[in-house]
């Protein structure tokens, strides 16, 4: 078995390929040739957090894997992130165990490349304005991923500290072509964006439809049980596109409060989601159909992102001689 750890991980993961990679695992998952169950998770109430299994098959990535992911807002702040996660990978033609992988920088990388896929489909081609809402790992992510698909010039960076945005900012800096800046509030970050990247713990949106100019491709990957990061305005009025409906609209720890809230509450029904990703790329569904249109990714997260993902680390490592071999017979 092969083992490979963050470090090479991150080394081996090449984000173009991936993007690539992610758009052809959707369209499996959209047309029933892909495997992604709904999440299971145990329950960690008194710290607020909990431990999920993911197992997903994708035939375009011949990659069938589990991750074990653990969710502790709790850790925000801290020396540990809040997502940590193992992917174990399975032989797709004997079901034999044939590579353990740190999944922590997985889930980091296929999450933003996943939105930047959706901006590929989605945001208008003249994008060059970015909003970053949050600065975690996942607001790194989403900037470096959307300069892949956009000609992205200005990034703005918000957050509710901004110490921490003004550090996300100077790193970002360093490795985007683009003129990176701090924004002061949330309502000024998104001031004539034309991409806005939720990527928050907050428990209030911080997407509202006042704030946002028209035409904004937006994408909310954050996740609180408690809130959500889009007004119901904005839902109501945004072409809504996902990953997976059956994933989105679960209940939790799965579904989007994003989306369930809003139809619970009779603002939009199910039939408002308007495409998963994959019927875009397949073509069954329309994307936008304006250049005004307010469009609006909701991920909450599905295995073939991360099936495709690791398919292509592992692949690279054989490629390169990269990891450990240990044998568990």
């Amino acid at each position: 078995m092969l083992v490979l750890g963050r470090s090479q991980v991150e080394a081996l993961l090449d984000l173009d390929a991936l993007i690539d990679a992610l758009s052809l695992a959707m369209a499996d998952l959209s047309a029933n040739r892909a495997s992604a169950p709904d999440r299971v998770a145990a329950l960690v109430p008194e710290r607020d957090g909990f431990l999920a299994a993911m197992p997903g098959y994708v035939p375009s990535s011949s990659a069938l894997m589990s991750k074990l992911v653990s969710l502790f807002p709790r850790n925000a702040g801290t020396r540990l992130p809040t997502h940590q996660a193992v992917i174990v990978m399975f032989d797709p033609a004997t079901g034999e165990p044939t590579a353990l992988l740190d999944g922590t920088a997985i889930t980091a990388a296929r999450t933003g490349a996943c939105s930047a896929l959706s901006a590929r489909l989605l945001a208008r081609e003249d994008a060059t304005v970015l909003a970053v809402l949050g600065t975690g790992v996942q607001a790194r992510s989403h900037a470096r991923a959307m300069c892949r698909v956009r000609p992205i010039r200005q990034i703005r960076v918000a957050g509710r500290d901004l110490a921490k945005a003004a550090a996300l900012a100077d790193d970002l800096s360093s490795v985007v072509d683009a003129e990176v800046r701090v924004a002061s509030t949330y309502a000024e970050a998104l001031d004539g964006a034309d991409i806005a990247a939720a990527t928050t713990h907050s428990p209030e949106p911080v997407i509202r439809r006042p704030w946002l100019a028209p035409g904004v491709h937006i994408t909310s990957v954050g996740y609180n049980p408690a809130g959500r990061e889009v007004d119901d305005a904005t839902v109501a009025e945004a072409l809504v596109c996902v990953e997976s409906r059956q994933a989105a609209l679960a209940p939790f720890p799965s579904g989007s409060n994003d989306l369930l809230v809003p139809i619970r509450d009779g603002v939009i029904t199910a039939d408002h989601v308007h495409a998963e990703l994959g019927e875009l790329i397949l073509g069954s569904k329309p994307g936008r159909t304006s250049p005004n249109q307010i469009t609006l990714y909701k991920g909450v997260g599905v295995a073939v992102q991360d099936a495709a993902a690791a398919g292509l680390v592992v692949t690279m490592a054989y490629e390169q001689s990269v990891g450990e071999r240990i044998t568990l017979r």
